[in-house]
């Protein structure tokens, strides 16, 4: 089947998106709000992944935890036809775990998810910061600095998605790509966020056993589901699109 990008949105669909914000974290609307929204669009699965509580302006409150599974357990009762997950998007940063959420507070997820992002201590947040605005001295350094901060998360926690790849800083996608298919963990195509770029995608694409999953990154209920950017990214990049774990042909 030739894959065009004019209208490959219109022959593939999208099984489930594990990348949603609430209310919880940074996002607009509310968990029913999302899961309606998923429910509409005949989603298999739904994820609520608000910010991890690290994060010093959007982090969702560890004492919100149980709340936050009492509505995902009250969805999964109004919605039986949907499956509805409570997962977090951890920030990546250097100490402790490799995470701002602690190895005892997995068992409150059905998984996690995890990537790197401003607005937290011990992650070079302000290094990475001026270098995303131009400033590129010590690029290098800093791209060693933060692809060995990335393969330590990995590799010391189960992670099953890496939020957008390559955002935010220099990081060796490469190396990074290599430890993914090593510890199974999905390299994220975010619809939200632009990364993985195309040329990000061909570079980890070159590795064996990588697998890709696109997400909506929504902080809005009306993105929820939201992937065409992200698929005509990967046709762009040349990725066989069997890689993508959660979309399939439309019959």
């Amino acid at each position: 089947m030739e894959i065009r990008e004019a209208n490959v949105a219109e022959q593939y669909e999208l099984l489930y998106d594990l990348h949603t914000h609430t209310t919880y974290s940074h996002g607009k609307g509310s968990v029913e709000d999302n899961v309606r929204e998923a429910f509409n669009q005949g989603l298999e699965f739904i994820a609520i992944s608000d910010h991890g509580p690290g994060h010093l302006f959007y982090g969702v409150n560890r004492n919100e935890f149980v709340n936050l599974r009492n509505d995902i357990e009250r969805m999964n009762v109004k919605y039986p036809k949907l499956n509805v997950k409570m997962s977090v998007e951890a920030n990546i940063i250097k100490g402790g775990n490799g995470l701002d959420v602690r190895p005892e507070e997995f068992e409150e997820f059905d998984f996690v998810i995890a990537g790197y992002h401003y607005g937290l201590f011990g992650c070079s947040c302000v290094r990475n910061w001026l270098w995303n605005k131009g400033l590129k001295l010590g690029e290098e350094s800093l791209r060693k600095s933060n692809t060995e901060m990335v393969i330590r998360a990995l590799r010391e926690n189960d992670i099953s998605i890496l939020t957008h790849p390559g955002d935010k800083g220099p990081f060796d996608i490469k190396t990074i790509a290599e430890v993914c298919a090593e510890t199974d963990t999905l390299m994220e195509i975010n619809t939200w966020h632009g990364h993985m770029t195309e040329e990000e995608i061909r570079i980890a694409a070159e590795v064996e056993g990588v697998q890709f999953i696109i997400s909506s990154d929504a902080h809005t209920p009306n993105r929820v589901g939201d992937f065409q950017a992200g698929l005509e990214r990967a046709v762009r990049a040349g990725l066989d699109l069997k890689r993508i774990v959660n979309i399939k042909e439309k019959e």
